[in-house]
């Protein structure tokens, strides 16, 4: 996979991440797992951070499907930088997409994820409304 950009004017959700020592593997090299757990990161941060408390009770995510692509170890003394954004929504899905690069600024991990949205009440998908994907777009 060629490395992910978003689209021309597309809202990008940015932050650093310092790994921390447990994030190293017997390789000395994040391990992918943690990148794995950075992506799930990523998306909840920029969710967090769009909508309001009330907002965010009203309903959840759940993920579908997750695709990582490995590019390059992210090192020991290494900062990583997160980007996030989404694409085009479907019924209760969104595509997210998250790279990860290193200080470099090449991919070290990039990942495409199908997220579905819940209803919180009635535990059920939902379809993504307009105004919701309206702040992520």
């Amino acid at each position: 996979m060629k490395p992910l950009e978003p689209p021309a004017g597309q809202q990008v959700f940015a932050y650093s991440i310092e790994p921390a020592a447990e994030d190293f593997d017997v390789n000395g090299h994040v391990n992918n797992v943690v990148y794995l757990r950075w992506v799930q990161e990523a998306a909840t941060s920029h969710w967090s951070s769009r909508m309001n408390e009330a907002e965010q009770a009203a309903w959840a995510w759940v993920v579908l499907r997750h695709e990582i692509d490995y590019r390059r170890p992210l090192l020991p003394g290494e900062t990583a930088q997160l980007r996030t954004w989404v694409g085009p929504r479907r019924g209760p899905r969104f595509i997210r997409y998250v790279r990860i690069d290193g200080p470099d600024g090449e991919v070290c991990a990039q990942a495409s994820s199908d997220w579905c949205l819940i209803d919180a009440e009635s535990r059920r998908p939902a379809r993504v409304p307009d105004w919701m994907a309206e702040r992520f777009g």
